[in-house]
């Protein structure tokens, strides 16, 4: 497929994802030219009501999950993350970008990269009303370490696997090179990764793999 085409596919998936959240919210939906900002400005409208409601209905996770993939742009896809953080915690998300990762396709894969970087904002009692009852919220809806090393476990088979050079590089460039970051039950994984980094063609690939070496002494 030619990258003009997967991009037009990619734009197509984010409106369709952002109409269902607005739809969900109550969010009217409106003409924008050239249309190709539409599902920018629609995700703009609805920037605020996700942030100042005291909670999210339960249909709303996947498709605010979604929007967040799908969102082309690094730098805006925290407008869908950061509520879904307040409202269902910071333990739920980091999950379901773990699923997207194992199991999504190459672009959902992209964006569930992107998206994992805005999920470790830190959260605020005065930022959004979702935070918890009088300002306190419960730790159990954040803890998450698990969930970073299953993460971890996730990103070094999906270099091992792909044949993409791209995802390569997002998912190892994104990889810690200190092995103190990796529980003891991936260290073999680790050993494979760094082998087969140490010898790949790419030059900035092979370049984590000296920094994660040098690290190791």
């Amino acid at each position: 497929m030619a990258e003009d085409e997967q991009n037009d596919m990619e734009a197509c998936s984010f409106l369709m994802c952002v109409t269902e959240v607005a739809r969900l919210l109550g969010v009217e939906d409106v003409e924008t030219k050239p249309e190709e900002r539409r599902a920018r400005h629609l995700a703009h409208a609805m920037r605020k009501p996700l942030l100042e409601r005291a909670g999210l209905p339960e249909e709303l996770f996947a498709p605010l999950m979604a929007a967040a993939v799908y969102d082309p742009d690094p730098s805006f896809c925290r407008w869908f993350v950061e509520p879904a953080l307040y409202a269902f915690g910071r333990r739920r998300v980091l999950s379901a970008l773990v699923d997207c990762l194992r199991t999504g396709t190459d672009a959902e894969r992209a964006g569930a990269v992107r998206a994992w970087y805005c999920a470790h904002l830190p959260l605020r009692a005065d930022r959004s009303p979702a935070y918890g009852p009088g300002g306190v919220r419960d730790p159990a809806l954040d803890e998450s370490q698990d969930i970073k090393d299953t993460w971890l476990e996730a990103s070094m088979r999906v270099f091992a696997e792909t044949t993409d050079l791209r995802m390569r590089h997002r998912v190892l460039l994104g990889l810690p090179t200190s092995h103190e970051a990796y529980p003891p039950r991936l260290h073999e994984l680790l050993e494979s990764t760094l082998a087969s980094a140490q010898t790949h063609p790419d030059k900035h690939i092979r370049r984590w793999a000296a920094a994660a070496d040098h690290d190791e002494v």
